[in-house]
């Protein structure tokens, strides 16, 4: 059987970190290396493979068969509101409760591979119901998925009332592709923004001091907030409406937005998938920031934290680093 110090250690607390220091991919190096971009882009697992593909394609079949036309969308009504609504709240508890069920309930691979070795509060009067998994699902399901959806259903009347310009596919279909590469650099620009004015001490002490609260955190802690955070934290939805675009760009960066913080949270480095198999499923710089809650406000290609000197590479010199600057705030 695989073994989780064949690609990390274990400390003298009983946590494990991985062996591989974080890194952001080669789409900002300089000078230029265009065979690891290209290896970066095509390779698996890559840029395209299998989480930017399996999200664009998702938002192609969500706006297909699971949302109403924009002749219908064009006179607002509650019922169609709420059957986009029912559609987000059903995608939520199928990929939430999957990581959820996988990890947490079957404990499919024990602790192998997670970065903190105990499991969710279960007794604890920091959440409610003094259960963490039960309190995260609780701010998941009733503040988050019904502000997704509103924002949502807001662009989605824009779009068919002529609010926004449509790039459709029969008529720009290089753009309308275009547009695709272009959301993950949307989501992860708007995320770390309104990430860093979370942290300013007056909206944290408010409101995102309720999803760090989840020092130890699982895939139901991804989109646990605060309705305060929820609105910040979706609002990058609304820059469709000075960036022409098709509806399914929006549905690609609203789920995104929606159901990727459930992989952000999952607290493990892999998934065991075979006695000699694991896929790599790592937010590691994710779990450092919920750790020390200063470093990484933004995990994955645009290396944002790096140009404002808040990264953690998860090396002791990152983490002296981070100490450093610490003592020269005299905190």
């Amino acid at each position: 059987m695989i073994s989780d110090l064949d690609f990390g250690k274990e400390d003298s607390r009983g946590g494990w970190a991985p062996n591989k220091r974080v890194s952001y991919g080669p789409a900002f190096r300089w000078p230029p290396q265009p065979w690891a971009f290209l290896k970066w882009v095509f390779g698996f697992p890559g840029y395209l493979l299998p989480w930017n593909t399996l999200f664009a394609v998702g938002a192609i079949l969500i706006w297909a068969y699971l949302t109403p036309s924009l002749e219908t969308l064009k006179t607002f009504s509650f019922g169609w509101a709420l059957l986009i609504l029912v559609r987000n709240l059903v995608l939520a508890v199928l990929v939430y409760g999957a990581w959820h069920m996988w990890l947490y309930v079957w404990r499919k691979q024990s602790t192998a591979f997670k970065y903190n070795r105990s499991w969710p509060k279960t007794d604890s009067s920091v959440f409610l119901f003094n259960n963490q998994n039960a309190d995260n699902m609780f701010w998941t399901l009733a503040s988050g998925v019904p502000i997704w959806t509103a924002y949502e259903v807001l662009l989605a009347w824009a779009y068919a009332n002529g609010w926004i310009s449509i790039v459709d596919f029969s008529e720009n279909p290089i753009g309308f592709v275009a547009l695709f590469f272009l959301v993950p650099f949307i989501h992860e620009v708007g995320f770390y923004f309104a990430h860093r004015l979370l942290h300013w001490p007056p909206l944290y002490r408010v409101a995102h001091k309720l999803h760090h609260r989840n020092i130890n955190p699982g895939p139901w802690s991804g989109l646990s907030m605060h309705p305060i955070e929820h609105l910040l934290y979706f609002s990058t939805i609304l820059l469709f409406f000075v960036i022409p675009s098709h509806p399914i760009h929006m549905i690609n960066l609203a789920s995104r937005l929606g159901l990727m913080p459930a992989q952000g949270h999952t607290g493990f480095d892999r998934v065991v998938v075979g006695e000699e198999q694991t896929m790599d499923v790592s937010y590691y710089a994710h779990y450092l920031h919920h750790k020390y809650f200063e470093v990484n406000y933004a995990d994955g290609m645009v290396p944002l934290d790096k140009w404002f000197g808040s990264f953690h590479d998860g090396s002791p010199e990152a983490h002296e680093a981070m100490k450093a600057r610490r003592l020269r705030r005299g905190v």
